[in-house]
């Protein structure tokens, strides 16, 4: 599907590839996992039609972006210096940046760090640092995120993932979203073909390997934004709590938070009308 012009960049050492739609003031969209730049096949033509420049990245080691080899190639200080590269690297002092999942992990990540580069942040169905870990005192986050503990496991993770075509993969993509239709059987059969390139599974899973391994990197640098932020949330979410949206106020004192009670964690696939409303009303504010 062509819903852009893909492109190729060298950025912090890495090849990174990416889709990039519209003119105007740039917009980067960060996927989560385990997705790739096409988690945001809904929102590129809505913001090159109302006058951005949207960029859709493939994260380092995700479908046809460059893998680096080793675990410590996935630590967050190197994804938000490939995120920073970007934006110098497309000719731009500032952008708006919106990440979901492991996006906005590394999105809240860049806001703390370099401020300088954000014009505004936008933060989908991912905790802010300081409520993950103080959710994480909650035995029923514990079981939520526990999966994150069995991806540290060589090997394992990979064989149980990718057994039968990706089996898991598609009946969680395709049974999770409240919207029958976020993901089609084609988008599913895309997934699995960028999920299935030679070593981009074993790339996905370092970054929670890298998370564990070098846990330093997420409290690092946890420092008030003053960014304006939108944080929109799919309350069905099934791995992260909607708590984590409260309480912020310290660390993010420009904040506004959208709950979408009818959406999952896939949200802006599950309630892409909702979601565009929100980013343009933000973006053109």
């Amino acid at each position: 599907m062509e819903l852009g012009t893909h492109r190729h960049l060298v950025v912090n050492g890495v090849r990174l590839h990416f889709v990039d739609a519209g003119t105007g003031p740039l917009v980067v969209l960060l996927h989560g996992f385990p997705e790739f730049w096409y988690s945001w096949r809904r929102q590129l033509p809505v913001l090159a039609k109302a006058g951005f420049h949207a960029v859709a990245l493939d994260l380092r080691g995700y479908n046809e972006s460059a893998r680096p080899p080793n675990v410590r190639d996935y630590r967050i200080r190197c994804l938000v210096d490939d995120v920073a590269g970007l934006i110098a690297a497309l000719g731009e002092k500032r952008a708006v940046v919106v990440g979901h999942d492991w996006g906005g992990v590394i999105a809240w990540k860049l806001a703390m760090r370099r401020p300088d580069l954000l014009e505004r942040l936008v933060i989908l169905n991912s905790p802010h640092p300081v409520a993950f870990a103080r959710a994480l005192r909650n035995p029923a986050q514990w079981l939520r995120s526990s999966y994150m503990l069995f991806f540290q496991i060589p090997w394992l993770p990979e064989c149980l993932l990718s057994a039968g075509d990706f089996t898991l993969l598609a009946r969680t993509l395709r049974s999770e979203p409240v919207n029958g239709d976020a993901f089609t059987a084609e988008d599913v059969v895309l997934y699995k073909r960028a999920l299935g390139k030679r070593g981009a599974l074993t790339a996905a899973l370092n970054y929670y390997r890298a998370l564990l391994r070098y846990p330093s990197e997420l409290r690092r640098d946890n420092r008030p934004i003053a960014t304006p932020t939108l944080l929109i949330w799919g309350e069905g979410d099934r791995y992260l709590g909607v708590g984590m949206t409260e309480g912020l106020g310290k660390w993010v004192p420009n904040l506004r938070v959208a709950k979408i009670p009818d959406a999952s964690h896939w949200v802006q696939n599950d309630a892409p009308e909702r979601v565009n409303t929100l980013l343009l009303d933000l973006l053109r504010s």
